[in-house]
């Protein structure tokens, strides 16, 4: 089978790595708007070769498009405009109802599966990819019943053979749950290290005094902003209500801390440490991982 890889970063680059070692694909085509991601991924075995988009897409069985979620809502009209009745396209977005909607438009969508690998690092670019970073992880598959059963079968039978579970789900309650689970983190991520920056101007200190919560708290604010922006203008409206809620939250910290109120603290504490129970009870919940 040869499979064509659009966006050579962390997740295609890794996919790469792992349907290529584990047989699924006999032949892997890079197609990337990066020059230098290109021959990164070519050096580092990535892909055997980087075509543009037209011929890869008419030399492939399947296609992954790999990259913003802004982008692969242009792109996904213009693949499936390039493919033939047999070809699955399907990408790996951290936003689905959007990218849907757009999908949904087109007359080849039973070729189109919308997908969400549950799995990334902070880091970016093919020279980040890594093998093993599907294994075990989860794979939502949203609007499954608009995908023909021959796309659903071989776009499952790839997520199994990279170690993932596949569960399906509705586009728009996706967005709603990733709001939440995900983006929110983000946010918060990248608001603590836009504050300690701003605070701590001896990056020195900052380093000497970094703990491990610390450390994994701020990872996230190391992730890809061409990724990750147009991630919250996608999911705004979820995104802007779970702010909010986030908000409220914090000022209730603010007020407890301001007058000094322990119990309310220790309460809001307490309260908080649920988090163990529903992370522990629930496997879906491994959507704590970097959507």
């Amino acid at each position: 089978m040869t499979v064509t890889i659009i966006g050579l970063g962390l997740i295609g680059g890794s996919m790469a790595i792992d349907i290529k070692a584990k047989g699924f694909a006999g032949r892997i085509i890079g197609v990337d708007s990066n020059d230098d991601h290109a021959a990164a991924a070519i050096a580092r075995g990535l892909v055997d070769e980087v075509m543009n988009l037209e011929t890869a897409v008419t030399k492939s069985q399947l296609v992954i498009i790999a990259v913003p979620v802004d982008r692969t809502r242009l792109l996904i009209p213009e693949v499936l405009d390039l493919i033939n009745g047999n070809t699955v396209v399907m990408d790996v977005g951290s936003t689905k109802a959007e990218i849907c909607a757009t999908a949904d438009e087109h007359n080849k969508r039973k070729n189109f599966v919308a997908t969400h690998p549950i799995a990334g690092t902070e880091n970016n670019g093919p020279n980040a990819a890594v093998s093993g970073l599907f294994e075990g992880k989860l794979a939502i598959i949203c609007d499954p019943e608009k995908s023909g059963s021959f796309a659903l079968e071989l776009v499952r039978r790839l997520y199994n053979t990279i170690g993932m579970n596949t569960v399906n789900m509705n586009s728009k309650e996706h967005d709603l749950h990733a709001a939440y689970v995900s983006h929110l983190s983000h946010i918060s991520s990248f608001t603590l290290g836009l504050t300690v920056l701003e605070i701590e101007r001896d990056e020195k200190t900052i380093f000497e005094l970094a703990g491990s919560g610390f450390a994994s708290t701020v990872r996230l604010a190391k992730s890809s902003p061409e990724m990750w922006s147009p991630v919250f203008i996608e999911n705004s409206n979820h995104l802007l209500n779970a702010l909010d809620a986030y908000i409220e939250k914090l000022m209730l910290f603010r007020k407890s801390i301001k007058n000094k109120d322990a119990s309310h603290l220790y309460n809001l504490m307490k309260e908080a440490n649920e988090i163990r129970r529903v992370l522990d009870g629930n496997k879906l919940t491994e959507v704590k991982a970097v959507i």
